[in-house]
Order: C-alpha cells, then sequence, then structure tokens
C-alpha cells in the first residue's frame, strides 16, 4: 500500500470528472456565530450516494484490471462506502457484493440493493461484516475492497479538499468527520502538499474511539464501538490512514454522541438539508475548539446525509437546535 501524493489526487480529480460534478462549499452565519468562527461547510452531502466515499468509489473502479472486473467485488460497509462501490461498480458494469451488518441503517441498504449490488448481511457490527467479508473474498475468488486500506479510496476522497481550497484558497481550518479515517487522510494529503499552513482537525465519537487512541500512541488500536453514528463506528483503526494521520493531522477531538446529536439538529437547521450524525462529526469538533478556532475561516466537511425517517424523527424529538 502506498501513500497517495498530490499527483494521484490530482489524477483522482480527472478520472472522478466525468461523473460527480463539484459539490457545494457554502458559509452558514447561523455556525459562525454557534463557533465563532468564519465557517464554511463542504456539502458531501450532496453527491449522488449522499456521502463524501462515491469520489473513492469511481476513482478506484475506474483503476481494475480487466481481470478483477471479471472476478467481481465485494466489500464491507456500514453504508456509505458500500454505496460508493456499488455505484461505481454500475458505472463500471462490474458485480458487486456488500456486506453490511444485521440491522445496518435501511436507508443506506436501500440504496445499495437499487444500485444492483447484492447484499449479504452478517454480524453485529461493521468489524464482524468485514471479517465475513474477508472470507467470502478467499472463498469466491472476489476482489476485497478495504474500506481504509485502498490507495485509490484515499486519492478519491481528497478530490473534496482540491475543491475547497480552489474555492477558499484562504482556509486556516479544515475539519473532518473520522470513522476509518480515509476522508482525514485525503484531506491532509491534499490539504498540506497544496498549502501547508492548513490545520487538518479530526473529530470522531468518544463511543468509537478506535482511531484516536491508535493516532495518541501512533499503534493501530481495537477499542470498543457503542456509538449510534454508524458512519463513525469502527472497533479498529486502519493502517494506511493511521499512518498518514500520524504524519500530517495536526489534531484529533472526540466528541460525545450526546455532542454528535445535537450538531446533527443544528446543522440541518443552519443548511437546510439533511446530514447524517456522522456527517455532522465536524460541527460538534469544531463546537468543542471554539474559543482555539475563534475568529478563524473554518471549512467543516459534511461528510453524509443518509439518515433514515426513524433516526431523524428520534434526533429531533430529542433535541433543541437552538
Amino acid at each position: 500500500m502506498h501513500e497517495p501524493r498530490l499527483a494521484d489526487v490530482i489524477a483522482a480529480r480527472a478520472r472522478i470528472t466525468p461523473h460527480l460534478r463539484p459539490t457545494a462549499f457554502r458559509p452558514y452565519p447561523a455556525l459562525a456565530e454557534a463557533v465563532g468562527a468564519d465557517v464554511w461547510v463542504k456539502h458531501e452531502n450532496h453527491n449522488p450516494t449522499a456521502a463524501f466515499k462515491v469520489r473513492g468509489g469511481i476513482n478506484l473502479v475506474s483503476q481494475l484490471t480487466p481481470e478483477e472486473r471479471e472476478r467481481g467485488l465485494v466489500t464491507a460497509s456500514t453504508g456509505n462506502h458500500g454505496q460508493s462501490i456499488a455505484y461505481a461498480a454500475r458505472l463500471h458494469g462490474v458485480r458487486a457484493t456488500i456486506c453490511v451488518p444485521e440491522g445496518a441503517n435501511p436507508v443506506k441498504v436501500a440504496a445499495i440493493r437499487a444500485m444492483g449490488a447484492e447484499i449479504v448481511a452478517h454480524g453485529a457490527d461493521f468489524d464482524e461484516a468485514r471479517e465475513h467479508c474477508e472470507g467470502l473474498a478467499a472463498r469466491d475468488g472476489l476482489r476485497y475492497v478495504h474500506s481504509g486500506n485502498e490507495p485509490h479510496l484515499i486519492a478519491g476522497v481528497a478530490t473534496a479538499t482540491l475543491e475547497m481550497l480552489e474555492d477558499l484558497p484562504d482556509i486556516d481550518v479544515i475539519v473532518v468527520p473520522i470513522g476509518g479515517g480515509s476522508g482525514a487522510a485525503g484531506a491532509c494529503i491534499a490539504a498540506k502538499a497544496i498549502r501547508p499552513e492548513v490545520e487538518v482537525i479530526g473529530a470522531q465519537s468518544s463511543a468509537a474511539p478506535a482511531a484516536h487512541s491508535s493516532w495518541q500512541k501512533q499503534a493501530l488500536v481495537t477499542g470498543e464501538m457503542t456509538t449510534f453514528a454508524e458512519g463513525l463506528a469502527t472497533r479498529t483503526a486502519f493502517e494506511l490512514p493511521q499512518h498518514i494521520l500520524w504524519r500530517l493531522l495536526d489534531d484529533f477531538v472526540l466528541v460525545s454522541d450526546d455532542d454528535l446529536r445535537a450538531a446533527t439538529a443544528r446543522m440541518i437547521a443552519a443548511t437546510s438539508s439533511l446530514v447524517e450524525p456522522a456527517g455532522a462529526a465536524a460541527l460538534a469538533g469544531a463546537l468543542a475548539l471554539r474559543e482555539r478556532l475563534a475568529g478563524r475561516r473554518v471549512a467543516l466537511v459534511a461528510s453524509g446525509g443518509n439518515i433514515s425517517l426513524g433516526q431523524l424523527r428520534v434526533l429531533l424529538d430529542g433535541v433543541d437546535a437552538g
């Protein structure tokens, strides 16, 4: 696994551009007031799959060898990564199997199925689904796509940061949600190559802190996972994103699930668009770092918007958006 460089990100954009339009990047006065900074939101929740990961899926699938296309793909996901692979596989006429945890977000599962991928539900959480997926890959000879340890995925998602820095070259800070860490790793690669003084800060649920613990210790850590935000729900840190984050990530903040609930409601109200709890982690992180960010120009990555009606109802019934 090689670490992607800026040249890989620029090449990824050329592959992605025929299929995806740049996502909106907008300032929001209500969020600026809450954070005490000039706050802009990168709307990755406006992608065709309502999540940032589709960029990586298209970049990876477009580069499969003829033999890999013939074999087909298999991957594990809580939803957004699975949608990205299913979407890209349909674009390129490749068979895809997506392993999801039992009880996975029904909005995400339905979207994967609608794109023509086969769904295999297995296990209580992402890591159990991933372990089953690895077994299927070995048994059936499928091309296994790891959700984090794939340079093409990281280079693809880094194109969102290219767009931000082209639209707003004087960004001071980029705050990125972290589950497995591919999005933050991509942001670090692009931002530090183009404008090294930009700070990149990760935000993760304190109820699923494996990536944070691994970043602190600079060693891969497996930890507890109880967060309700499935986009952040992993018990295991991933090697390739972590090696990038160890070198390039400026800071990493943990936020509670209650903070995520409040940030999700606030972000939906302020932006008038759907954001899932994982997608609001950047706002929760910025609010936790309010004093440090005061007066600066801050970009928040809204990484996804795949929230079910049931999740939305519970969230909005239980939280005052302010």
